[in-house]
C-alpha cells in the first residue's frame, strides 16, 4: 500500500506493493509471502483483479455486490464477487467491448456494445441474443419506463431498441453529424445526447420530440482543440455536467444556457467520464492522465489520482471513497480516499488499516532477484549455470538470486566495495571544499565599466552628480541596463566614438578633483594680499579665460579629429564596395588621402564677397598634371598676413590691458568669480 498526500487529503493506492515474478511456483510464492515482511503486508483487495493485456471498462453493479470489467486480449468480461473478493466468472467475445450496461440490479441482465457494430445481450447463464446496428456505436443507455435501449454513434440518428418487443423503433434524428455520449436523467427520464459539434440535445421519450438544444462550445474560451462533447452526467433532475474534448467540465442548470461553473483540466485531454459525490459536493472527472476530484460549488481541487499508464474508465460506489480504474495496463488499480467517505461494508477493514499504515514506496523491481546480462554472467564465472534452476531467462539476460549474486561478486572482485568507498569519500571532500579563487564583485556582467563609474561617482562625488548616480543605481526602471545584453554599450558605434573625448575629459576632471580643491584653498589664502596690493587685474581674467579655453579647445580638436577619422573610414568603405562591384579589366583610380592642410582663415569680408572678388583677392594656384590617368598636383604658398594680424592683435590687447589697469576698481566679487571658474 502506498500513501500520497495531496494537500490535507490522503490517497491510498491499494494496488501498490512488492510484486512477485509470475514464473515462480505456487510453493515459492507462499514461502515468500510467509517469510518476506513486505510481501506479507501487501494488500490484494480482490484476487486476480487484472486483464491479460488492457482493461477498457469497469462498472459496479447497482446493488454494489459485483464488479464487471472488460478488456483484451482475447476480448472478455470478468465478474468479481465483492463478498468473496474473488473472480466469479469470465466470458469471452468475438470483438472488443466499447461500452456495456447492466439492465438489472446484478449481473443477470447485461448488454454489451462491441467494436464490430454488434450488440450482445447476456443473462446469468451466458449470451442470450446478438444483433447488429447500422453504424459504429460509441455509447448506450437504458430507459426503464419504456424498456428502450438508446444507442448512439457515428451518425445523426439515435437508435431505439425496445427490449420488450425485441425490435427497433423509429430512431430520433438529431442535427449533429455524430454523437459521442448519451445519458438518461434518473428522475424525469429526459434523454440528453452530446454531439461532435459541441452541443447537447434534450429529447423527451414521451412525445418523441426534441425539447431543447444547449450550445456548450460557445462557453469554452481560449481552447486550441474544438470542444466537442465527450462525456455527460446528470446529478439530479436539474443539474448536468458536460465534459469536452478540450479538457473542460461545465456544470449546468438545465433551465439556463450559461454554465454555473467551468473547470479546466489544463492538459488539453478529452474528458472520458464524470461522476458525482452528493454527500461531499464533489465532482469526479477523468481524462487519460488523471482523475481530478474538485468541489462543485467553488471548483477548487480536493485531490487527484494519476498513473504511469493512460486511464480508460473508472467506477465508484455512491457515498464512499473507494475507486477502481481500468487502464492501458494488465493491472486494474484500486484507490481509497477516506476523506470522501467510509469504505463499503465488504471491505470495512480498510478503515482500520489506514489508521496504522505508514508511507511506503512502490517496488517496481524484484528485491529478491537481480537481473544480469549474459556478459555479466560470464564475467562472474557463472556461465555453467545456464539451463539450470539457478537462473531464469528473461529478455536479454537472466534473473539470479540476489544472495548468490552478492557472494559471487565479492569473490570475483573483492576490492569493489573498497574502491567505491574511496571514490565516494573523495567526491564528498571535493564537494565540501570551497573554490581556491573566489572573486567577489558588485559589478554586473552588462555595462560593467559604466556601473563602475557610477559607483565611483556615488562614493567620491558631490552635489547633483552624486545624487544622479545614486538614483540611477537604485531605480528599478534602469535595472535592465545592467542585466539585458541588448543594452550593452557599443564602443564601435559612431555616436560613442564622437562622445568618447568628452567622457575622457570628464574622467580627467574627476581625477583632478582633489588638486582643484587644494588650488582653491591656496587662492583663498592669497586673495587678501592681492586686495591689499590694489586688487586683481585684467591679466588674471585673461589668463583664466585662456586656461579654461585650452581644455575646451583640446577636447573640441579631439572630437573633430575623431569625426574626420569616421568620415575617412566611411569613404574608404564605400570605395571598397565600388571596387568590388567594378569589373577587374576596367582601369581604376586610387585616391590617396592626405592630412588636411590648414590654409588659413580668410577675411570675413572677403568670404562674404562674390566669386569674382574672391578670385581677384586670392593668389594664383599652380596646377600640374602628373601621369596619363588624370592625377593632379596643386602647389600653393602661404603668406605672412596671419602672423602680422596676430602681432597686431597682441599689441591691441596689451594696450587695452594697460588702460583697464588704470581705471579698474578692486572688488570682492571678482574673487568669488575666480573661485567659481576654477571649480
Amino acid at each position: 500500500m502506498l500513501v500520497s498526500d495531496v494537500g490535507d487529503v490522503k490517497v491510498y493506492n491499494l494496488s501498490a506493493g512488492k510484486a512477485l515474478p509470475d514464473w515462480l511456483s505456487d510453493k515459492k510464492k507462499k514461502e515468500s509471502q510467509r517469510k518476506n515482511v513486505d510481501v506479507n503486508r501487501r494488500i490484494e483487495l480482490i484476487q486476480d483483479f487484472d486483464m491479460p493485456c488492457v482493461a477498457t471498462s469497469v462498472e459496479l453493479s447497482p446493488d454494489g455486490q459485483y464488479i464487471l470489467a472488460s478488456g483484451t486480449y482475447k476480448p472478455r468480461v470478468k465478474c468479481y464477487d465483492v463478498n468473496n473478493l474473488s473472480l466469479k466468472f469470465e466470458r469471452c467475445f468475438d470483438s472488443e467491448v466499447i461500452k456495456f450496461k447492466m439492465l438489472s440490479e446484478d449481473y443477470s441482465k447485461m448488454v454489451f456494445m462491441q467494436a464490430d457494430r454488434f450488440v450482445e445481450f447476456h443473462a446469468a447463464h451466458g449470451r442470450h441474443y446478438r444483433l447488429r446496428i447500422p453504424r459504429f456505436g460509441r455509447d448506450l443507455d437504458y430507459h426503464k419506463p419504456s424498456c428502450d435501449l438508446f444507442l448512439v454513434g457515428t451518425s445523426s440518428e439515435i437508435y431505439r431498441l425496445n427490449t420488450e418487443r425485441g425490435q427497433f423503433l423509429q430512431p430520433y434524428v438529431t442535427s449533429a453529424s455524430s454523437i459521442n455520449a448519451c445519458e438518461v436523467n434518473p428522475e424525469h427520464y429526459l434523454l440528453g445526447v452530446g454531439s461532435q459539434e459541441g452541443t447537447v440535445e434534450a429529447w423527451d421519450p414521451r412525445d418523441k420530440k426534441r425539447c431543447g438544444v444547449l450550445d456548450v462550445a460557445i462557453n469554452v474560451k481560449n481552447s486550441e482543440t474544438f470542444p466537442s462533447v465527450t462525456a455527460m452526467k446528470f446529478k439530479n433532475g436539474l443539474q448536468l455536467a458536460v465534459g469536452t474534448a478540450s479538457g473542460h467540465v461545465l456544470l449546468y442548470d438545465i433551465r439556463a444556457r450559461e454554465p454555473m461553473l467551468v473547470k479546466d483540466h489544463l492538459n488539453q485531454l478529452s474528458v472520458k467520464k464524470i461522476a458525482f459525490n452528493r454527500e461531499y459536493n464533489a465532482v469526479y472527472s477523468l481524462d487519460n492522465a488523471m482523475l481530478k476530484i474538485w468541489n462543485e460549488n467553488s471548483g477548487k481541487q480536493i485531490a487527484y489520482i494519476e498513473s504511469s499508464s493512460n486511464f480508460n474508465d473508472f467506477t465508484t460506489s455512491p457515498g464512499n471513497g473507494l475507486f477502481f480504474f481500468a487502464q492501458e495496463d494488465p493491472k486494474m488499480l484500486s484507490y481509497y480516499i477516506p476523506s470522501l467517505g467510509p469504505a463499503p461494508r465488504w471491505c470495512s477493514f480498510l478503515d482500520n488499516l489506514t489508521e496504522e499504515i505508514e508511507s511506503e514506496t512502490v517496488q517496481n523491481i524484484y528485491d529478491d532477484y537481480k537481473f544480469i546480462t549474459k556478459q555479466e554472467l560470464g564475467d562472474l564465472g557463472l556461465g555453467h549455470l545456464e539451463g539450470t534452476n539457478m537462473l531464469r531467462a528473461y529478455m536479454h539476460g537472466f534473473f539470479i538470486d540476489v544472495r548468490l549474486y552478492n557472494k559471487t561478486k565479492a569473490i570475483a572482485d573483492p576490492f569493489a566495495f573498497e574502491r567505491y568507498r574511496k571514490e565516494k569519500i573523495a567526491k564528498q571532500i571535493e564537494e565540501s571544499r570551497p573554490a581556491r579563487l573566489q572573486l567577489k564583485t558588485k559589478l554586473p556582467k552588462v555595462n560593467a565599466e559604466l556601473a563602475e563609474k557610477l559607483y565611483t561617482e556615488r562614493e567620491l562625488g558631490s552635489g547633483k552628480l552624486k545624487t544622479a548616480a545614486s538614483g540611477l543605481l537604485s531605480d528599478d526602471r534602469f535595472k535592465s541596463m545592467f542585466e539585458n545584453p541588448d543594452f550593452e554599450v557599443d564602443k564601435t558605434a559612431h555616436a560613442y566614438r564622437l562622445l568618447n573625448p568628452v567622457l575622457t575629459r570628464l574622467d580627467k576632471a574627476r581625477s583632478k578633483k582633489l588638486k582643484a580643491q587644494e588650488e582653491a584653498e591656496q587662492a583663498a589664502a592669497e586673495r587678501p594680499q592681492e586686495e591689499s596690493e590694489g586688487g586683481s587685474t585684467d591679466e588674471d581674467l585673461f589668463s583664466e579665460r585662456d586656461e579654461s579655453s585650452d581644455d575646451d579647445q583640446a577636447w573640441t580638436k579631439q572630437v573633430k579629429k575623431e569625426y574626420k577619422k569616421i568620415r575617412r573610414e566611411e569613404r574608404r568603405q564605400v570605395e571598397n564596395e565600388d571596387e568590388m562591384n567594378e569589373d577587374s579589366d576596367e582601369p581604376t583610380i586610387q585616391v590617396q588621402e592626405k592630412e588636411d592642410f590648414n590654409i588659413g582663415h580668410r577675411n570675413s569680408k572677403i568670404s562674404k564677397a562674390g566669386l569674382g572678388k574672391r578670385l581677384a583677392a586670392s593668389k594664383p594656384v599652380e596646377v600640374k598634371m602628373i601621369g596619363g590617368l588624370g592625377n593632379c598636383q596643386m602647389t600653393f604658398s602661404t603668406g605672412k598676413r596671419k602672423a602680422q594680424i596676430d602681432r597686431k592683435r597682441q599689441a591691441e590687447l596689451k594696450k587695452h590691458r594697460e588702460e583697464r589697469r588704470q581705471v579698474i576698481r578692486p572688488t570682492t566679487s571678482l574673487g568669488l568669480k575666480k573661485r567659481t571658474q576654477k571649480m
